[in-house]
């Protein structure tokens, strides 16, 4: 069930009942954009975002008995450094469970790097595959700090010039990992990661944004309620794409249910 719904400069935001409304509207909207394309083009190029908050969007997309898959291109959009390639927290096997081994993708790009030594080489292999051609769509989330992908704050540049490349992750980045589930302690989250950056991520043509849980609340409410865009708060500038729609659910948009100004 839809609450309410908004828009805040170019970016449309809805918040709904509960994570499993809010991932089948996402799916459902996502499945629209592919059929409108696939119309016009013989294959199209997506980037997906790997975090539980993604979890419902991927499952009612793996479901939806109609998505030419065939036809899609996937890639994903960061990866820890410092993990063993079949270590259950990586972003490629979380995908490969969740999505890309459960429907017949035209091609995946994973990013398989697993030390600093060899990240500057699989960067460079992964920004040429993503700039072979246009990203159609492009599925992510928002971090605790406002980060995109693993842009955090104290990295996150609105100007980059490159598409991929390794990041520290700040502490608050690793320990949302750890209140995400995904490791026992701060100490296991690795300190450093590749990232596709955010000029990188705002070239797809649409965005699918999926943010529920309470502790991005605060981070739902600066990206609605703060007039400034800065790389102070990463997810701002998705005010500044001109198709992007946010999707929420009461935790997550609590702040926003609440205020009655918007």
């Amino acid at each position: 069930m839809l609450l309410k719904s908004g828009q805040k400069d170019l970016l449309a935001w809805r918040v709904f009942e509960n994570r499993e409304s809010m991932g089948l509207a996402a799916a459902l909207y996502t499945e629209g954009l592919i059929r409108a394309l696939l119309t016009r083009q013989e294959t199209i190029r997506m980037i997906f975002a790997a975090a539980p908050s993604q979890n419902e969007i991927l499952k009612y997309l793996v479901a939806l008995p109609n998505i030419p898959w065939e036809r899609i291109e996937a890639f994903h959009m960061d990866e820890y450094l410092s993990l063993k390639a079949d270590a259950p927290q990586r972003f490629g096997n979380f995908l490969k469970e969740a999505i890309f081994d459960r429907v017949p993708f035209r091609k995946i790009h994973l990013l398989e790097a697993q030390s600093l030594a060899e990240a500057g080489r699989v960067c460079q292999v992964y920004s040429d595959s993503l700039r072979e051609s246009k990203i159609d769509i492009c599925c992510l989330g928002i971090g605790e700090n406002g980060h995109l992908a693993f842009n955090d704050p104290p990295v996150a540049d609105f100007h980059d010039s490159q598409w991929v490349k390794v990041v520290p992750l700040d502490e608050t980045c690793r320990r949302q990992q750890v209140h995400d589930g995904c490791f026992a302690s701060l100490e296991a989250v690795p300190t450093h990661a590749i990232t596709l950056t955010i000029p990188m991520l705002l070239s797809a043509q649409h965005m699918v944004c999926v943010v529920p849980a309470a502790t991005k609340s605060a981070a739902i409410s600066r990206l609605l309620t703060e007039e400034s865009i800065s790389e102070a708060n990463p997810a701002s500038i998705l005010r500044t794409h001109n198709s992007a729609v946010l999707f929420l659910e009461q935790e997550s948009g609590k702040s926003i249910l609440e205020d009655t100004t918007i």
